[in-house]
């Protein structure tokens, strides 16, 4: 049997040398160098091969190297081929890191002293205590519930809205679309950390926005596709929304000349808010081989129904 790594060649090369270290007894291979299909018994993939029944019969595991599959076409693979999602330390590290940074960066008016240093203009503003600044999470799995444990221990008012009804010591927790109103009629700064599915795609538009506090800030980590873009153009040119920042757009990269790219108001990131770290995703993904093979509950199976 076998492991075969189909992404980015670089990174493979250390999940090799981590591979070699770690569970030895298991060859690793990285695409297009896969030996024998018929040996193929895990494959970790951003977008997996067409035809992958066909093309790895003995097939046991498709991992996705990234938190999300929403790249995944999973009704091209076959039902009962599970498909685990990255669930890592480094990624939750790294997205609980770059959240810190926007959200103390609107908090602290970091645009707006930029702006005067450009302009010559030495003018302090008020700075105002993070208790006074409620910060609301749309989408409660690891990564939001990370977010919200380091945001709250600067003091910020916290609240998280989710699909299902979800309890974080701390966070007024919000669920169902009963309860989505609630949930943005209190938030100053508002995240997207969900999953993009048909239910969420196009989630951050226009009658979301108004229901937010005049001039409230949005920072989107989610995906592109939760985002309506002339929505976004046309809150932030009345006032509705005072800024946002960006990590995730649909297409990436956006095409020379899009609004974004100049807009005052949007701060744009190159989908880095959180990678993969080698060290932590192999340990994962050994581990969740080992259960595998006794048995147990694998960590981050994605759901067919729900997409995650």
């Amino acid at each position: 049997m076998s492991f075969v790594y189909k992404a980015d060649p670089v990174r493979g090369a250390v999940w090799a040398e981590l591979f070699a270290r770690q569970m030895p007894e298991l060859p690793f291979r990285i695409w297009p160098d896969i030996g024998d299909p018929r040996d193929v018994r895990y494959l970790a993939a951003w977008q997996p091969p067409d035809d992958i029944a066909a093309r790895f019969p003995n097939l046991e595991i498709l991992f996705s190297t990234g938190a999300g599959t929403d790249h995944v076409d999973l009704s091209a693979i076959p039902a009962a081929l599970p498909v685990v999602r990255m669930v890592e330390s480094g990624i939750i590290a790294g997205m609980v890191e770059y959240v810190s940074l926007a959200a103390l960066s609107i908090h602290r008016d970091w645009r707006t002293y930029l702006e005067q240093q450009r302009n010559g203009n030495w003018q302090p503003h008020r700075v105002h205590p993070a208790a006074s600044r409620r910060v609301g999470v749309l989408g409660l799995g690891m990564l939001g519930r990370a977010v919200l444990e380091r945001l709250s221990g600067f003091g910020f008012s916290c609240a998280g809205w989710s699909r299902s009804p979800q309890h974080i010591e701390g966070v007024a927790c919000h669920a169902g679309p009963e309860q989505l109103q609630a949930f943005l009629k209190r938030t100053d700064i508002l995240i997207c950390l969900l999953p993009l599915t048909d239910s969420t795609r196009g989630i951050l538009c226009r009658p979301l926005f108004d229901q937010l506090p005049r001039g409230a800030t949005l920072i989107n980590v989610g995906r592109g596709g939760h985002l309506v873009q002339e929505d976004l153009l046309q809150a932030l040119e009345e006032g509705q929304l005072g800024s946002a920042i960006l990590d995730v757009c649909e297409p990436e990269p956006l095409p020379p000349g899009h609004p974004f790219w100049t807009h005052p108001r949007v701060t744009l990131t190159p989908h880095i808010a959180s990678m993969t770290q080698p060290e932590t995703a192999v340990e994962a993904v050994i581990g969740n081989i080992r259960r595998h093979r006794q048995g147990l509950p694998m960590i981050g199976l994605v759901d067919r129904v729900t997409g995650y």
